[in-house]
């Protein structure tokens, strides 16, 4: 029945379908007419002479119902995607049409007693409805049926949003809400049952489920921190609905699932910022971003332009990027009340002439210097360009901003500089050395640096490494079982640079709190699990994806650190401190330089690799890998066995 049902409406031409309803319901009120009269007189031998007034009163009830149906769009409503709307139409249209009948019966003085009217109304509303909505329902189940099977986390308003989405989609069929609120249990949403979260398991084996969506709404971080510490074990899929925020403004829609973020399987609370931090070095001034097309750059640039700048100068290498985000910024300032100048430019930040024409004309007031090579085993593999970038980048971008009379430049660091055990870590320690030193000097500009670790989601990430990974359907690679990271969200990181820069006094280095480090092979453990998938291992010999081991790369530490000595103190920002730490004069700085620039010219890497030595900035570079045991005060330094 449900398949010949189908077949009828499906390959029924929309004309022939219109035409066959319009038959129905001209029939339908007659029936109903007749129906009416035979429950008034108690008799379907209805012993009534038909005349011309009783004709035209049926007629003109017809015709005026029928135009009414026309107007109000139910013959332009398909079928399957009928509900509420549909059900309103025809209660409307028969209302009217007991109206019209009521009217034409008065005025045409035919046969028909006051009653019938009331009584014509109720049976037309079934004749005329109740087809439409079991066919529906049929057609309905026999779509649902084709679905696969997932259960909705949360019987709230998000929930109940996420419910009707999938109904009326192709792809997934909703069959039961998990709730933790008591109160919500055992009660129906969308004529589905509330479960408590034990049910969850055995509703997944018996109705084959094979996702878990989470409709959580806007609820803290750590509340969904929490439901997916519980939702490890599920043997489903688990993913989201996108937030609040994205589908108001258009961003996404409803039904458009995703994977877990990542700041939610961490559980990482983020700080509410300063906005007066914020502002302070950017609201109506003249900011320029270096690296603006990079990961930290372009969310410096997100940051920036909320905070409503006269004009914002992006610098960037690469012409693809450089357009992405002048695109993308573009298209914010036009949806928004900001009337920021934006100037795209292309530039490499170590041709110094060049940025110094660029801050005096377009009078800069700010820098953010994110231009950097940060990516380890390449700057390992390419330690000419690294270093020129990472270092001579900064300090001829810093040069050109003393020049020009910049007031504010920040440099974008990272804990890597600290104590490096690899050329990247060494070439933004020697950064950090330079402004430190130019600070010293006579001038009006306000250098500092920030120090903070691995950011979620940036290029060179785990996270997207291992996602990618897991689709593939494995192996997972982490480098070592015990290695760990401090991760921060790309938005707070920028976010707080933007804050630490308007704290400075000159020649700061301030250090983000990352929170709690995060062990990387339990990270990957947690996301292969929330893809409903096992981790294949000795305990599980059939498991799905199987965590493997490559080993330290090259220069790679199993614990990263953010500071180099003890002497750190805070600052008005909870999670901003400041760092007391040695440096050196400019003079000093210049003799370090000068051979260190002459043997990148030169491509004489054994000497940089020994000018890198000879610096005051802790090197220790060799073919084994350094551990850092950080719960030690003082770091020491334990050679691992290749």
């Amino acid at each position: 029945m449900h398949d010949f049902i189908n077949n009828i409406l499906h390959n029924t031409p929309r004309t022939a379908k219109r035409l066959f309803s319009l038959i129905y319901d001209a029939i339908g009120i007659v029936l109903s007419l007749y129906l009416a009269l035979a429950l008034r007189l108690e008799t379907t031998q209805l012993e009534i002479e038909i005349t011309t007034e009783e004709v035209a009163t049926i007629f003109v009830t017809i015709f005026i119902t029928l135009t009414c149906f026309i107007k109000m769009g139910l013959y332009r409503a398909i079928l399957r995607y009928m509900a509420g709307h549909a059900v309103t139409t025809i209660a409307t249209g028969v209302a009217l049409s007991t109206i019209i009948l009521t009217t034409s019966s008065f005025y045409f003085q035919s046969f028909i007693p006051r009653s019938v009217p009331l009584i014509y109304g109720f049976v037309a509303f079934i004749i005329l409805g109740a087809p439409r909505l079991i066919i529906r329902g049929l057609v309905h189940k026999q779509i649902q049926r084709y679905k696969p099977a997932v259960i909705i986390y949360g019987a709230g308003q998000s929930g109940y949003q996420l419910a009707h989405s999938l109904f009326s989609g192709a792809e997934y069929r909703p069959i039961a809400f998990i709730d933790d609120n008591p109160k919500k249990q055992g009660s129906i949403v969308h004529g589905l049952r509330v479960y408590p979260r034990t049910h969850l398991e055995q509703l997944i084996r018996a109705r084959k489920v094979v996702k878990v969506l989470l409709a959580l709404g806007e609820t803290s971080r750590s509340t969904r921190h929490q439901v997916l510490l519980e939702l490890e074990d599920c043997s489903a899929q688990v993913q989201s609905m996108p937030s609040m925020q994205d589908i108001s403004s258009g961003k996404a829609k409803v039904s458009e699932l995703q994977d877990i973020k990542i700041e939610d399987l961490l559980g990482r609370i983020p700080v509410t910022p300063d906005y007066q931090l914020l502002s302070s070095c950017i609201k109506h001034k003249v900011v320029m971003v270096t690296g603006a097309g990079g990961s930290i750059g372009s969310e410096l640039c997100r940051q920036i332009i909320k905070q409503k700048p006269a004009k914002l100068i992006l610098l960037e290498l690469n012409e693809f990027a450089l357009y992405s985000i002048e695109k993308e910024l573009k298209l914010s300032i036009e949806n928004s009340d900001i009337e920021t100048e934006l100037v795209p430019l292309l530039g490499s930040v170590q041709r110094q002439r060049r940025l110094e024409i660029i801050m005096k004309s377009q009078q800069v007031e700010t820098v953010y210097h994110a231009a950097a090579y940060k990516h380890v085993p390449l700057v390992e593999a390419n330690i000419v360009e690294g270093v020129r970038n990472n270092v001579f980048g900064t300090s001829r971008c810093a040069r050109a901003a003393i020049i020009t009379k910049v007031k504010n430049f920040v440099l974008v660091s990272t804990d890597k500089a600290v104590r490096p055990t690899n050329i990247m870590g060494a070439s933004k320690r020697m950064a950090e050395l330079t402004l430190q030193a130019m600070a010293q000097e006579e001038h009006s500009t306000i250098f500092s640096m920030v120090r903070f670790g691995n950011v979620l989601g940036s290029s060179g990430s785990v996270v997207p490494l291992f996602r990618d990974q897991i689709k593939k359907g494995g192996p997972v690679t982490v480098t070592h079982p015990d290695i760990i990271r401090y991760f921060m969200t790309i938005p707070e990181a920028a976010q707080l640079v933007i804050q630490a820069g308007s704290l400075a006094k000159g020649g700061d280095v301030f250090v983000l709190d990352m929170g709690q480090p995060v062990k990387i092979a339990d990270l990957a453990e947690r996301m292969i699990k929330l893809s409903g998938l096992e981790v294949k291992n000795k305990d599980e010999p059939f498991g799905d994806i199987e965590i493997k081991y490559t080993g330290l790369r090259p220069g790679e530490k199993l614990f990263e650190e953010l500071l180099i000595g003890e002497n750190v103190s805070g600052t008005v920002h909870p999670s901003i401190m400041t760092a007391d730490e040695e440096f050196v004069d400019w003079p000093t700085m210049q003799k370090m330089l000068s051979p260190l620039d002459e043997s990148c010219r030169e491509y004489l890497y054994d000497d940089i690799f020994q000018a890198l030595l000879n610096a005051p900035i802790n090197f220790r570079p060799e073919n084994s890998h350094y551990v850092t045991d950080t719960h030690e005060a003082d770091t020491t330094y334990l050679k691992l066995v290749k």
